[in-house]
């Protein structure tokens, strides 16, 4: 049964950018929404061109915008938007120059600094010099192997300036995790950190170069970069063909007002990597408009970011998100990175920085609010200026949804959020005219016709099935890189519906118009043949104080398949016979006897992404035998190992 648990006042709604942005189409096209987000979606959906050409005039796009909206085609990802326009991505995120703060950064061990616009300005400015001194050229590949930090972003931003091309990775990653993503894409200069941190431990990076050389041949720059407040790692390495610099030398360079080149919305922006376990992760190449647009769309009209609001996002330079919170300076508020443990010497580390530094947008994972809620983290915060709690990475449970309200904060907009690398945005949302309900995300992004399908291809409700989008849209990526022909792009989005975008999740729109993610499709169970989503049994397991972390998988067995659900107990607790009947009289009660496991094991750690993200397929190949490529995807691939022949999976 839906439960309401927040809605916004008509205050609130009034002064939101959601409701000016309404007034803005209402008067610009002579029609009326009456304040229903229904209506303002279902006109974004049917007048694509009028909607997105709209949102580049309502969030103020420094370009040229062009007078053609779209360009239309049979063929989904043909779809063209704007296609006169010209842009500089970067321009986009720099339009303020002053001394009002922009970036903060903050690490686990509480090293703090500041910059301001004009700080930031001058050092991308001298980035750029530095670029054009050594030669780089548009469409040149620029690699960073970097913490969260702001230096990170003054590359960004540098490089998008010039049009050439972005690509990062975060420290956590290994040699062979850098190497099978960079040397896909061939980049021309590297960025470096010496070292970085977590939970304590202070770990060299710089060791890892030589073999990063020997591997990336295409490499002919490496800038050394020290951890922010740091002394640098003394380096005392030498390569015949690769010229190394210092990021210190930069504080040298003189500025300039940086004059920022115009280039096609088309152009390419950054390259993202899949972050899956079945084979090489795949070079997901976004456009420079599509992303802007996207971003700045979600940010304003969902999100309610203003200038000078404070936004957090915990992230690293490997995933998404980061693009996603680097993008909120187009929308002149200011960003707070945060690098290291997120519960270092205590739980409730990040809650602790959204208080002191006056967070108006706090984003965090489904598996950080739910480990707040175990550790019975409770109010004592004074979040005065938050407005937004964004959630993502895997299902907020209803458990997570009601344990913000009661716990953190009862007056705040929790946004439970979903997309992905793929399309480096969202396609299901918040947004500030409807009433939040627990354990849904509450309605699709506007623009985007986003459908559930039986694997028929029928559109359905209230009942599980493909999460699908309907129509193009300026985010979808414009390749795969070394992808001739579209060959495995097509593949990826569009082998199971004709002409329709799949998007690989398993999901159900509500009554409520809400959306329920249950997982990845690829990791649905089907005992019986009938088709189960993992989501359902997680937000069971997490209800008991004795289980700490948790993974499900279906094991191929007897001509059919059997659920299999492992568990990292509490270290208080074991799995005796009572705890075991608890589980299972649980999952039958409140999801379905379907979904009972047919063996329920313990394990010391669960296996996830570096993205915090659980590897339910690295688990399910590994019980069945079977190998796994790309382990440099994962955060602690070790672990598989203790899924590996196990005595409880033999009968």
């Amino acid at each position: 049964m839906s439960k309401k648990l927040w809605e916004a006042s008509q205050r609130i709604k009034f002064s939101s950018n959601l409701y000016s942005f309404e007034q803005y189409i209402s008067k610009k096209y002579s029609k009326k929404f009456n304040q229903n987000y229904s209506s303002i979606l279902k006109w974004s959906i049917l007048n694509p061109g009028k909607f997105w050409d709209s949102v580049w005039d309502y969030c103020s796009i420094k370009g040229q915008k062009g007078k053609k909206k779209l360009i239309k085609s049979k063929v989904f990802y043909k779809n063209k938007f704007l296609p006169k326009s010209k842009l500089n991505f970067s321009e986009n995120l720099l339009s303020k120059n002053n001394k009002d703060k922009a970036i903060t950064f903050i690490s686990e061990n509480g090293f703090r600094e500041e910059r301001n616009w004009k700080q930031l300005n001058n050092n991308v400015s001298r980035i750029i010099n530095f670029f054009k001194k050594i030669k780089l050229n548009k469409n040149d590949r620029i690699a960073a192997y970097m913490p969260n930090c702001i230096e990170t972003v003054e590359v960004f931003l540098a490089t998008t300036a010039i049009g050439a091309i972005w690509s990062s990775c975060s420290p956590d990653f290994g040699i062979n995790g850098v190497v099978e993503r960079f040397s896909q894409i061939k980049p021309k200069i590297l960025f470096i950190t010496d070292k970085y941190f977590y939970n304590g431990k202070e770990i060299n990076i710089l060791q890892r170069l030589p073999k990063i050389l020997e591997k990336i041949k295409s490499i002919q720059y490496v800038v050394l970069i020290n951890y922010p407040g740091e002394k640098y790692l003394p380096s005392q390495y030498k390569f015949k063909k690769v010229k190394i610099f210092r990021w210190n030398e930069f504080k040298k360079i003189k500025t300039k007002k940086i004059k920022f080149s115009k280039f096609d919305f088309e152009k390419e922006l950054a390259i993202l990597y899949s972050s899956g376990t079945t084979g090489k992760p795949k070079c997901i190449c976004h456009r420079s408009g599509g992303v802007l647009l996207q971003h700045v769309k979600e940010h304003q009209l969902h999100c309610n970011i203003k200038e000078k609001d404070n936004v957090f996002y915990f992230t690293t330079c490997g995933w998404m998100m980061w693009n996603w919170l680097i993008s909120v300076l187009a929308s002149k508020a200011s960003i707070v990175l945060f690098d290291g443990s997120p519960i270092y010497k205590k739980d409730d580390l990040l809650l602790k920085i959204a208080e002191k530094e006056k967070i108006t947008l706090f984003g965090v994972s489904a598996k950080y609010i739910d480990a707040l809620r175990k550790s019975k983290v409770s109010s004592k915060y004074k979040l005065s200026k938050l407005r937004t709690i964004c959630s993502t990475g895997s299902p907020l449970s209803r458990e997570g949804f009601e344990y913000i309200y009661k716990n953190i904060k009862k007056n705040v907009h929790l946004s439970s959020i979903s997309g992905g690398t793929d399309i480096v945005s969202c396609f299901v949302l918040g947004n500030l005219y409807e009433p939040v309900i627990s354990g849904e995300i509450q309605n699709k992004g506007l623009g985007l016709d986003v459908d559930i399908f039986d694997d028929g291809g029928k559109s359905i409700k209230n009942i599980k099935g493909e999460l699908v989008c309907k129509n193009a849209f300026p985010s979808m990526p414009l390749k795969f890189w070394n992808d001739k022909k579209n060959i495995k792009f097509k593949n990826a989005y569009f082998n199971k519906f004709s002409n329709i975008w799949h998007h690989g999740d398993y999901a159900e729109i509500k009554k409520s118009g809400g959306f329920v993610i249950h997982g990845r499709s690829d990791t649905t169970l089907n005992p019986g043949g009938v088709r189960l989503g993992t989501a359902e049994i997680y937000s069971e397991v997490e209800k008991f104080k004795e289980i700490m972390d948790s993974i499900v998988v279906g094991q191929a067995w007897d001509n059919d398949i059997r659920i299999i659900l492992f568990v990292v107990l509490n270290p208080k607790y074991r799995l005796e016979a009572d705890l075991l009947k608890r589980i299972k009289i649980q999952i039958r009660k409140n999801a379905s006897p379907r979904h009972v496991p047919a063996k329920i094991i313990a394990v010391t750690d669960v296996p996830r992404t570096k993205n915090g993200k659980i590897v339910e397929l690295a688990v399910k190949n590994i019980i069945e035998g079977n190998e796994i490529k790309n382990r440099e995807a994962l955060a602690n691939p070790e672990v598989l190992e203790k899924y590996k022949n196990l005595k409880e999976l033999s009968y």
